[in-house]
């Protein structure tokens, strides 16, 4: 690593990999340094129960990959990327035995809601239809928007606590529905801003879906990263940064990394009041991972169910927003919020033929160790009994886990910091960039910085924007 390079970005996950990209095709000679042997961060697949059974590590289901604007910009269908879509988006039981459920169309989706039709189409319609125009000011750092009147009528919503909008909705499944979409936040439903997450998550499905990746969330990395090669970038892979000594000479460096993280590498190269900002960060709930092997699908007793690519179990809006207050509040629940994916159902790659695949998690308190596997197994048998008797394999990740395997996830907190509404917009720090620290040419990119967690590569391409304003 003795070569000058115009830009080194250290970190290869989905806004490492934006941030390469941008910065190359402006025509500066990129490296991209990664820690692992493989790239990808949150975006890898690999065989963690037993031979020919592929898992998502973290990430599993990408409606923002298909509905965020910066991917579409990019060619990766030549270089392997192929969205898969279920017949059901996602399947939310409830305790009577009903289902409720995200379909790809925002009025079949309604018509199940009965009373609640009008009242979720007049919530979400507006959203869906100028998607395209308002997703890049919602995906985004806090900036005057292109559409200021559009985002303005949604912002009223979804600055709004989840429990209080769901004061629109009548029905039981209607709230309910509504309760595991916002739930993706992972903090506590009464939050300021937690109607942002729903809303954008039902929009994102109902334009563009809520795909897996055809081999797995490792293929999504594999394509930029290929891209990127593709258009004279370099990587190195299998070097971990432990201090800003170890990089080559650059014009600028872009760190897809945690704040925590940047401050081992390069806090003595930053002013007092910044460290001190990056220390205050705030880091959200961790969670507890779970993947199986099973010797067939899932047994579910409701037919709705065995064609969605995601389940949201956990119960009424009542019963969610019990059992996320309780992890936020450093305990756990006996009925807690667990998300579920099946994925070998609609992609035969995922595990050898008449065998299947289920990836699943719950929210737990920051850096718990505690063995949740019997809660998120007893979970699903609620609505799928005989599911215990499928499973052959299994691999589980506790919150302290799944920190040492990616250590941007501080505590198990895959958002990379809590997404309320004081750090929405001003994560990692309150600056006049996000993605600029105190030491020249020196940004951040990763999911701490607007517009936060998810696999969008946005929080990337923004700052190599950045960047290459304040360099040319």
């Amino acid at each position: 690593m003795d070569a000058t390079f115009d830009a080194v970005v250290v970190g290869s996950g989905p806004n490492g990999l934006s941030a390469a990209i941008v910065l190359q095709k402006h025509g500066l000679n990129v490296l991209l340094i990664e820690g692992k042997d493989t790239i990808g961060g949150g975006m890898r697949t690999m065989e963690l129960t037993l031979p020919g059974f592929k898992h998502d590590v973290c990430s599993a289901i990408h409606p923002m990959a298909a509905a965020g604007p910066f991917f579409k910009t990019l060619p990766l269908d030549q270089y392997g990327l192929e969205f898969i879509h279920a017949k059901t988006l996602a399947g939310h039981p409830l305790p009577d035995g009903s289902v409720v459920s995200l379909h790809r169309s925002l009025f079949e989706t309604a018509d199940h809601l009965g009373k609640d039709k009008k009242a979720y189409i007049d919530l979400l319609k507006p959203l869906c239809d100028h998607w395209d125009t308002l997703s890049p000011d919602i995906l985004s750092p806090l900036k005057f928007p292109k559409n200021p009147i559009k985002l303005g009528l949604f912002g009223i919503n979804a600055l709004k606590p989840s429990t209080l909008l769901a004061h629109k909705f009548k029905e039981t499944n209607t709230r309910a529905l509504w309760a595991g979409m916002a739930a993706h936040g992972i903090q506590p439903l009464t939050n300021i801003a937690t109607s942002a997450i729903g809303m954008v998550l039902m929009a994102a499905g109902h334009h563009s879906g809520w795909p897996m990746i055809k081999g797995g969330s490792q293929s999504l990395a594999d394509a930029l990263a290929n891209y990127f090669l593709s258009i004279g970038g370099k990587i190195e892979k299998g070097k971990m940064i432990t201090h800003h000594s170890q990089l080559p000479n650059a014009k600028l460096v872009m760190f897809d990394l945690s704040p925590k993280n940047l401050l081992k590498i390069a806090g003595d190269k930053f002013s007092k009041l910044y460290r001190w900002q990056l220390s205050r960060y705030r880091y959200g709930m961790g969670v507890y991972k779970m993947d199986f092997a099973l010797s067939q699908p899932i047994p579910w007793k409701s037919e709705a169910l065995k064609g969605a690519g995601t389940v949201h179990l956990g119960g009424t809006l009542e019963d969610i927003t019990k059992s996320e207050k309780l992890v936020w509040e450093g305990k756990y629940s006996e009925n807690p919020y667990v998300l579920l994916s099946q994925q070998s159902l609609f992609d035969n790659t995922r595990s050898p033929e008449g065998y299947h695949t289920a990836w699943a998690y719950c929210h737990v308190p920051a850096g718990s160790e505690r063995n949740m596997t019997s809660t998120i197994e007893d979970q699903i048998e609620k609505h799928a009994p005989g599911f215990k008797d499928t499973i052959i394999g299994k691999h589980t990740f506790n919150s302290k886990e799944i920190e040492n395997y990616n250590p941007n996830y501080i505590g198990g907190d895959i958002n990379s910091g809590v997404q309320d509404w004081s750090q929405i917009f001003t994560r990692p720090a309150l600056r006049t960039s996000p993605y600029r620290t105190s030491f020249k040419n020196y940004y951040i990119c990763s999911a701490s910085t607007p517009p936060g967690g998810g696999v969008h590569g946005m929080g990337g391409y923004y700052a190599a924007k950045r960047a290459i304003k304040d360099l040319f």
